[in-house]
């Protein structure tokens, strides 16, 4: 694979990520920027850039038309969306083909009815898959969803048909919280990603987050096991893991074969993550939706087995069919990766872009880092808040816990507060180290640290 440019329709450390890949692959980058990073680290690893417009992102990064230009313009032959923005977006995967350009993803329609998270509900009832209780698609009304609820059983969760990263989420534990939580969810909804539709889910109290990467070529899928997740806050994930440290042997198989029955369904192209809620004291787990494009977290997938996540998703799109089989993917060890984001949570988690003055970052055995950040970088005010994923790799649990402690002791990040410290506490926590979390636990221990 030795031609060929790729326009990267994305910012921050996943476009260097990518650049770093194709560039492995002996493939040109184009790097799409808006006027905010037009001094960023992508921009000076690509091969080109190119200006899609002002700073705000509704100018720049979700222009399906301007991207497109751009494309044209840099002689680009394929477009990577990385995550976020309009990676998945169906009418942007479409256009991108309509162009003659190849489309690093899944197919528009595999989009459509996995992206859109109630149609992906239906889509795995009729895999076979195990669900949440909830409503059979998007609800209309708040009186609709009334009736739903009082069926369902108090509290619901009400969701987002599109889009994902926590976002047009509320739990209502009574009616007049549904009516007070539905317009709220329905507006950020709206404003994320220009869809407000909503369905409703039962809330399986406790239960831990827990996710499969599959690798799909449209013809056959295949899966890379799973990842933990429960460590979040308001439903954003701040640490994860793989594998799961409590999922037994058999429930993992069974995880995994429903994630590669589901994409198979839909003849699923690309990376992409089937995500569950397992809960603990049933051993029982439940689909709740499928991001289709990469993961923030996909490192530790990648950590314990030694495949290289975007270089195959790039080889996938470019039209190359999968490169291994089931029986070839072994993991090995575990790892650990936590999101260091721009942001005071001291001050209620509030993100505090500005210069970065003094850059130290850790190294040594199992150790990496995936970041845009370089001494002198200005973080905008514009966009989500990461800087950096810190990614460990230990032979067992307790050793990439060392691992992490030893790096985050070894990390200076100076100009801006960071979450860094919270990492810290979190990988000292004896509750932490013993892996007895779920997905609303930090939560609490949030707020039992908050002064009285």
């Amino acid at each position: 694979m030795t031609e060929g440019t790729i326009l990267i329709a994305n910012r921050g450390e996943i476009a260097v990520r990518i650049i770093r890949a194709a560039r492995e692959l002996g493939l040109r980058t184009l790097q799409a920027h808006s006027s905010a990073d037009a001094g960023s680290l992508a921009v000076r690893l690509a091969d080109a850039a190119v200006d899609i417009g002002p700073a705000p992102a509704a100018k720049s990064y979700l222009r399906i038309d301007g991207l497109i230009d751009a494309a044209r313009r840099g002689g680009a032959t394929a477009v990577h969306p990385g995550y976020g923005f309009l990676s998945e977006n169906a009418a942007f995967a479409a256009a991108v083909e309509a162009a003659g350009l190849a489309w690093i993803g899944p197919s528009a329609e595999a989009i459509r009815r996995m992206g859109d998270k109630a149609a992906a509900r239906a889509t795995a009832i009729a895999a076979g898959v195990p669900t949440v209780p909830g409503s059979d698609g998007p609800l209309a009304t708040v009186g609709e969803a009334a009736v739903v609820a009082a069926a369902l059983g108090y509290p619901v969760m009400v969701k987002a048909a599109a889009g994902g990263g926590g976002r047009g989420i509320r739990i209502a534990r009574d009616p007049e919280e549904l009516l007070r939580l539905w317009p709220q969810a329905a507006a950020e909804a709206q404003a994320a990603f220009g869809d407000g539709a909503l369905y409703l889910e039962k809330v399986i109290e406790h239960a831990r987050h827990v996710e499969v990467q599959v690798l799909g070529d449209g013809r056959r899928v295949i899966h890379l096991f799973e990842r933990e997740c429960s460590l979040q806050r308001r439903r954003q994930k701040l640490w994860e893991e793989a594998p799961s440290p409590v999922l037994p042997d058999a429930l993992r198989d069974a995880l995994c074969a429903s994630a590669v029955a589901l994409a198979q369904s839909v003849g699923y192209r690309g990376a992409g993550t089937v995500e569950y809620l397992y809960d603990e004291a049933s051993g029982r787990f439940y689909f709740i939706e499928m991001n289709t494009r990469i993961q923030v977290e996909h490192p530790v997938t990648e950590m314990i087995t030694g495949i290289d996540l975007v270089r195959e998703q790039i080889r996938i799109g470019l039209g190359a069919d999968l490169g291994m089989t089931q029986a070839a993917v072994r993991r090995h060890g575990h790892a650990l990766e936590v999101r260091l984001n721009a942001e005071d949570p001291a001050r209620g988690f509030m993100p505090r872009p500005g210069r970065i003055d003094h850059l130290e970052l850790p190294g040594g055995p199992g150790v990496r880092v995936d970041t845009m950040l370089f001494p002198g970088y200005t973080v905008p005010p514009y966009y989500d808040s990461l800087l950096a994923k810190l990614v460990v790799w230990g032979e067992d649990r307790g050793h990439a816990l060392a691992r992490l402690e030893r790096a985050l002791a070894e990390l200076r990040i100076e100009g801006v507060p960071t979450t860094a410290g919270l990492h810290r506490d979190l990988a000292a926590d004896p509750e932490v180290r013993a892996a007895r979390f779920h997905s609303t636990w930090l939560e609490g221990w949030l707020a039992a640290r908050q002064p009285r």
